[in-house]
């Protein structure tokens, strides 16, 4: 301690720890999930990777240590399932970090009645079904952390996927309202916001020459870097913060959009060339 702070100091590296806490993963097969399971597992953790795909939770799970658990997140009986399958193997559950979503690509002066229904399953009601399952059972034992992953699509427009861009809107407010309605029981809820991201699914469609940089500010975020953002919200580090979007998109909404050309000064008389 200092002459004038006698707080306690604690240990920093501890707080990232999550030795022996059990995670739920939705979505962990590939990409964005498969990174946050070995974030996780990297950090201690004991976790579940749910997929709808047998395979990738098989191999994912085998990858981390974790426990594969095969289920459909849009339905409440998938929802049941991964958390049953948590209490079940592990007699605990200490958080959840829901990956899942896609989007459906069309003006939205031609998006169906389909598309919006298709968009409102992989975008949101699996995450109120988290939030009502998983939320309940870290409520009725010592609290936890709830994760989404949310997307600049839903802060700012979302051209030619605009049931994506509502429906991520709409999860930023669910994120809101569940952390408030849930603080006293000690549950934490937040969401990582991304930009563009570096997935498979990504990299598999898009011709090498018209991607933007990976890994860069300015460009596409890698897996990684959304697994590193949801470790930290899911940890001790982030103990006090609930409610929040960490967005994680390179710079990408902070961008000025309009072209200024030549650096301007302005003067009484209006603006000028330097």
């Amino acid at each position: 301690m200092t002459t004038e702070d006698d707080t306690p100091v604690p240990d920093y590296q501890r707080l990232w720890r999550l030795d022996d806490r059990v995670y739920i993963v939705v979505g962990a097969g590939r990409g964005n999930g498969r990174q946050t399971a070995h974030a996780l597992a990297g950090a201690g953790a004991h976790v579940v990777c749910v997929d709808v795909d047998a395979t990738r939770a098989t191999e994912v799970a085998e990858e981390v240590g974790g426990v594969a658990c095969v289920a459909n997140a849009a339905t409440r009986e998938g929802a049941d399932r991964y958390v049953a399958t948590a209490l079940e193997r592990y007699g605990r559950l200490d958080g959840l970090a829901d990956i899942v979503g896609m989007a459906a690509w069309a003006p939205v002066l031609e998006m169906s009645d389909e598309d919006w229904s298709w968009s409102f399953d992989m975008c949101l009601r699996h995450a109120v079904l988290a939030v009502q399952v998983a939320g309940r059972a870290l409520a009725e034992r010592d609290g936890g952390s709830l994760v989404f992953i949310a997307s600049i699509s839903g802060v700012s427009s979302a051209p030619r996927h605009s049931a994506y861009g509502a429906f991520k809107a709409g999860l930023l407010s669910l994120v809101r309202t569940a952390a408030d309605e849930l603080a006293p029981e000690g549950v934490r809820v937040n969401a990582v916001t991304p930009g563009g991201i570096a997935t498979p699914r990504l990299l598999s469609s898009t011709p090498p020459e018209d991607r933007p940089p990976i890994g860069r500010l300015g460009g596409l975020a890698r897996t990684s870097d959304i697994a590193a953002a949801i470790l930290f919200l899911s940890s001790d580090m982030a103990s006090m913060v609930t409610g929040q979007s960490l967005v994680v998109d390179g710079g990408a909404l902070v961008r000025y959009p309009f072209s200024t050309g030549r650096p301007m000064r302005t003067t009484t008389m209006g603006e000028r060339p330097i």
